[in-house]
C-alpha cells in the first residue's frame, strides 16, 4: 500500500509515521504525503491535509470530488473535517485510533449533524503493517510501561 510507503518515509524523518493517498475514479494518484508536522513547524500539516492542498492545487477545485483517501491511521478530527470539506468520496484506513481518532472512536465525526458531507469509511485495510509500524516509532521514544504488552 502506497500510503504505508509514505508512513515509512515520515517516520525515517522523525515524524508520527502517517502516510496518504489521494486517487481519482479511475484509481490514478493524485496526491500523496506523509506526515510533516516537525519538519514544516506546522501542526495542521498531517498526512491527510498535505494530501488534501496538493490534490486541490493539482485539479484547481476545493472539491475532490469523485476522490479517494487511503490512509495508514483513522483521521483526527481536523483531518476528518477537512475530508468533509473537500467533499472526498472514499476514505480506506489502516489502524483504528482509539485515543485521536475521529471516525471510529472519539467524535465520530461523519456521524454528526454538523457534517454535511459523509464519506463514505472502510477502516482496518492494512491495519496490521500501519499498526506495527506506529508501535515501533513510538517503542523508540518512550519506555514500555509495565503494564503494556
Amino acid at each position: 500500500m502506497r500510503a504505508l510507503k509514505e508512513a515509512e518515509a515520515a517516520a525515517g524523518r522523525g515524524e508520527v509515521p502517517v502516510g496518504a493517498v489521494l486517487v481519482n475514479a479511475a484509481g490514478e494518484v493524485i496526491a500523496s504525503a506523509g506526515n510533516r508536522t516537525l519538519e514544516l513547524k506546522d501542526p495542521t500539516a498531517h498526512a491527510e491535509v498535505l494530501v488534501i492542498r496538493a490534490a486541490a492545487a493539482r485539479l484547481g477545485s476545493e472539491r475532490l470530488i469523485d476522490c479517494d483517501l487511503y490512509v495508514s491511521l483513522e483521521p483526527c478530527a481536523m483531518c476528518a473535517a477537512a475530508l468533509s470539506f473537500a467533499r472526498v468520496r472514499r476514505v480506506y484506513f489502516g489502524a483504528g485510533d482509539p485515543k485521536m481518532g475521529a471516525v471510529e472512536h472519539g467524535p465520530r465525526f461523519f456521524s454528526q449533524p454538523i457534517c454535511h458531507h459523509r464519506p463514505e469509511v472502510y477502516g482496518g485495510i492494512g491495519e496490521g503493517e500501519s499498526a506495527r509500524l506506529l508501535r515501533a516509532f513510538f517503542a523508540l521514544r518512550r519506555p514500555l510501561r509495565p503494564d503494556e504488552p
